[in-house]
């Protein structure tokens, strides 16, 4: 099983950047179906982005589509989350998830997820 600890979050005023990272630890030899997600006060988690660590899928939310790009670097274990335009919406805490299997349409939902990490808060003021 994967450790997992997110970085980069912070604050930002709408319209700017931030780039989040999510080194794995561990049980890493296997490929995985790797996600971001978020929780802001009130609404139900919410998946962001998955792929998976052997390359070919990627899913996104549409809410996110066009703004966001995430991607894996396997030479660091490192599963990252660019985010661009970001709109005060995208305020939340932001978790990676990590699962040793491929990822599907389903990845997007958080209850398809077993091992996370402990969250970086994300605020977009406008």
């Amino acid at each position: 099983q994967a450790q997992l600890v997110e970085s980069g979050g912070g604050s930002v005023q709408a319209g700017g950047s931030l780039r989040l990272s999510c080194a794995a630890s561990g049980n890493t030899g296997a490929d995985y179906c790797m996600g971001w997600f978020r929780q802001a006060p009130g609404p139900p988690p919410e998946g962001v982005a998955a792929i998976y660590t052997s390359g070919g899928k990627i899913y996104y939310a549409d809410s996110v589509k066009g703004r966001f790009s995430v991607s894996h670097d396997s030479a660091k274990n490192t599963l990252y989350l660019q985010m661009d335009s970001l709109k005060p919406e995208d305020t939340a805490m932001y978790y990676c998830a990590a699962d040793p299997y491929d990822c599907w349409s389903g990845s997007l939902d958080p209850s398809e997820h077993n091992y996370w990490g402990q969250g970086t808060q994300v605020t977009v003021s406008s």
